[in-house]
């Protein structure tokens, strides 16, 4: 197994957070993974993105061109990274900030209200953990939601220890999202 991701958002919205999270919960899951975080010109606000590359054996290259699976979470990110998901992919999209479903031919479209399950756990900051739970529901071969849980701590910067429990409760909430039977 070899799963390439692709994390896009603008600065602020934590992609490259979500990105090192999936990447060290699989790394202490056992698997072999790279991370390489984007940022553009500025910090917060402009864009920002990261690749991430899981898998079962070594990696033979961190690039990202062509990946397998996106998490978007704003519509910049969706018309640039869209169009490069394989076919057969999957593409994760911030319900919350981007109003139409992506017609992207021969990709699984996977919505989640990223920004308003946030807010729903207590924090519009956990945005990003509610599509990382969301993925990991819907790809369990990436990592668990316990692993995910267990590498928080570890990930998370010292000045954001404080969301620490709104983190985990957000990832449960995308990871409850996929994992509840859907009527759409």
């Amino acid at each position: 197994m070899m799963t390439r991701l692709i994390f896009a958002g603008y600065g602020g919205q934590g992609v490259i957070l979500a990105g090192k999270l999936l990447a060290v919960a699989a790394m202490k899951s056992g698997k072999c993974v790279s991370h390489i975080p984007s940022y553009g010109v500025e910090m917060r606000g402009g864009t920002a993105n990261c690749s991430v590359v899981v898998a079962d054996e070594e990696i033979p290259s961190p690039l990202v061109f062509s990946p397998d699976i996106v998490c978007i979470f704003n519509e910049p990110s969706l018309i640039k990274f869209g169009p490069i998901v394989r076919k057969g992919g999957l593409l994760f999209f911030n319900t919350s900030l981007i109003d139409a479903e992506p017609n992207v031919p021969g990709v699984t479209c996977i919505p989640v209200p990223a920004n308003t399950l946030a807010e729903e756990a207590g924090s519009y900051q956990t945005a990003n953990m509610v599509m990382v739970g969301a993925l990991v529901a819907r790809v369990p071969e990436l990592a668990s939601l316990s692993a995910l849980i267990a590498a928080l701590p570890s990930t998370v910067s010292a000045r954001k220890k404080d969301l620490l429990q709104l983190n985990e409760k957000a990832l449960k909430s995308g990871f409850d999202l996929i994992q509840a039977p859907v009527s759409r």
